[in-house]
């Protein structure tokens, strides 16, 4: 079984929309300028960031981009933009690039970075 590469993964992406494409892309941008050190990985059909420890990653839909979260069930959630009701995992969902700065997904990137330290103690 070969593993698909990041570049690999957003040529997809980008075949069937472009939006989201560039919705993918500017997540990514504002992964990388947030933390000094982080990696990606495809899997589970995203993009999984790290920091120190897997945090969450991106994920390209039809309509729509979800930025996934590990342990984001512990986050307290200032904005009120979490979605999800799973055992640990909630989602920011992506309509637009503008959606990014609305939702304020620098903040929770940071949230959920620490969440998921808290939690590999």
């Amino acid at each position: 079984m070969t593993t698909k590469s990041v570049q690999d993964l957003l040529e997809d992406i980008r075949l069937v929309s472009e939006r989201n494409y560039e919705i993918v892309e500017a997540v990514r941008a504002l992964v990388k300028s947030t933390f000094e050190t982080g990696s990606e990985e495809v899997k589970y059909g995203g993009i999984l960031f790290t920091s120190g420890i897997q945090f969450g990653g991106v994920f390209a839909y039809k309509s729509h981009i979800t930025v996934e979260f590990r342990n984001a069930a512990k986050i307290n959630d200032p904005f009120g933009f979490l979605e999800g009701t799973g055992k640990g995992r909630r989602h920011i969902k992506l309509m637009t690039a503008s959606h990014i700065q609305n939702k304020n997904l620098a903040q929770y990137l940071a949230l959920a970075l620490q969440a998921s330290k808290q939690d590999d103690l």
